[in-house]
């Protein structure tokens, strides 16, 4: 597993508020003001990802609050991009306000003041959302171009805002079993993907060094086979042409960036992930194997068999009693929460601008 996960239950009541805003601050200087910092409620899961932060949070109505004296008193000089999966916030940032509903994103400035508050900070409701933070100096793109972007309403329902979003909520997914050998990789991913994104926002690809346009491109032909493992004519050729690159080129990055894996293989081993998360649903338990198997391109029930336990170490049948059998025993107990070190921010304290950071917003 990597990343810090915090849930406000394991804290003691009087504490969660306190102990969440310690938290964040490990990455962002604010004042965080919040009617409900008596009855606080949060989980908040924090991914250090070498050069980059992702933050996946839910959290009743709190107001982010960055003033000029904070940024005075210390910048990180970093790049904070949000994603919301709800309505209910605005942001005040480099001379406009901006309202925020599901699935937009927005870029904000350490170096710049900022308001982030709940459009209504009385109810009672959670707000989720995720979070990337990214040092500025990395990302290869003028500073005054990446500006035009601030507290702008950016969707991530076309290009390559879906491969990111994508690619955040795939994390937040797979974050227990990933490990930390893998952060600085995915880390990297990140930046490649934002930095491409921007570009193509701001028609400016050719700024971008030949190494990210080709992360990009890579995404992108990752998101496109996962969307096609069940075609069984999804082939190199096939795939080469919906991306308009020869075949020679789709073969020669993928050995770049799958440390020489080739493009076939790594097709099967996607459907043999699908293949495994289905055997693991409980809501599939009473589908024969071999249906699952033939749903993911295995219709000889021996070679999925073979290569299953090639690639898990279990048949299909032991892995399916395995799995559900661990959930059964997760579900019967309540995990432990899991604790955090929040003295690492690299901000010394500063004494809030005013008496509200418990306060109403």
């Amino acid at each position: 597993m990597i990343g810090t996960v915090f849930r406000s239950e394991d804290v003691p009541a009087a504490d969660r508020f306190d102990y969440w805003r310690e938290l964040i601050a490990r990455t962002r200087s604010n004042d965080f003001i919040s009617t409900h910092s008596a009855e606080f409620w949060g989980e908040l899961r924090l991914l250090e990802l070498g050069s980059a932060t992702v933050m996946q949070t839910s959290f009743l109505p709190t107001r982010f609050r960055r003033s000029p004296r904070m940024v005075r008193h210390c910048d990180r000089e970093l790049y904070h991009l949000t994603l919301m999966h709800d309505r209910g916030m605005a942001l005040d940032h480099a001379g406009r306000t901006t309202a925020f509903g599901p699935h937009d994103l927005h870029l904000a400035d350490s170096s710049r003041p900022y308001d982030f508050r709940p459009t209504d900070g009385r109810e009672r409701r959670v707000v989720r959302g995720a979070g990337v933070d990214i040092p500025k100096a990395l990302l290869p793109l003028p500073p005054h171009r990446v500006r035009e972007l601030l507290n702008r309403r950016l969707s991530g329902h076309e290009g390559i805002g879906v491969l990111l979003t994508d690619f955040l909520a795939g994390l937040d997914r797979q974050a227990d079993t990933l490990q930390p050998i893998d952060a600085p990789r995915l880390g990297t991913v990140v930046l490649d993907l934002l930095a491409a994104w921007f570009a193509q926002m701001l028609d400016a690809e050719a700024a971008l060094p030949p190494e990210t346009r080709q992360q990009a491109m890579m995404e992108r032909i990752r998101a496109f086979v996962r969307q096609n493992l069940h075609d069984p004519e999804l082939t190199p050729p096939a795939i080469a042409a919906a991306h308009h690159i020869s075949v020679s080129y789709l073969h020669r990055i993928f050995q770049q960036q799958t440390r020489g894996e080739t493009v076939a293989a790594w097709i099967r081993g996607q459907r043999l992930e699908g293949a495994r998360h289905d055997l693991a649903n409980p809501a599939l338990h009473a589908t024969p194997i071999h249906t699952v198997a033939a749903r993911w391109n295995f219709p000889r029930a021996a070679d999925f068999t073979r290569a299953f336990r090639a690639a898990y170490g279990l048949s299909p049948k032991e892995y399916r009693l395995q799995a559900l059998s661990e959930r059964e025993q997760r579900f019967s107990r309540l995990p432990p929460g899991r604790g955090v070190d929040a003295t690492a921010t690299k901000c010394a304290p500063i004494a809030n601008d005013d008496r509200t950071t418990r306060g109403h917003s």
